[in-house]
């Protein structure tokens, strides 16, 4: 079609409909999801900063993927409350809301994000 792949078209979406909120002064919280880990970071889109940034494979909790997941959310917002951040806009990418995705999201939501 125009050289992007499906997976790529689905993300692509996904951010075009959240970047009026970032426009407002949220910052982005990006999920990458790999078959054995989870990653997430808070992005500052307007200087192109990672401000705060978790993932499973450094801080190796126990559990299913599942339980690692919210215990990534929960950390990455002990890191973004810390370094001044509050208030997020969600960018699921190319996933679902479902699963280790949703987990995470409400881990964070647990440890103080809002989005």
């Amino acid at each position: 079609m125009n050289g992007l792949t499906r997976t790529q078209r689905r993300a692509f979406r996904t951010r075009r409909s959240i970047r009026r909120p970032v426009d407002t002064g949220r910052l982005r919280l990006s999920v990458f999801r790999s078959a054995r880990y989870i990653y997430a970071q808070v992005i500052d889109d307007r200087s192109g900063v990672t401000v705060a940034e978790a993932n499973s494979r450094s801080l190796a909790p126990k559990g299913s993927k599942t339980d690692q997941a919210k215990a990534v959310g929960q950390e990455l917002a002990k890191r973004a409350v810390a370094a001044g951040v509050s208030r997020v806009v969600f960018d699921r990418g190319p996933y679902r809301y479902h699963g280790r995705v949703k987990a995470l999201a409400e881990g964070a939501r647990e440890g103080g994000l809002e989005f």
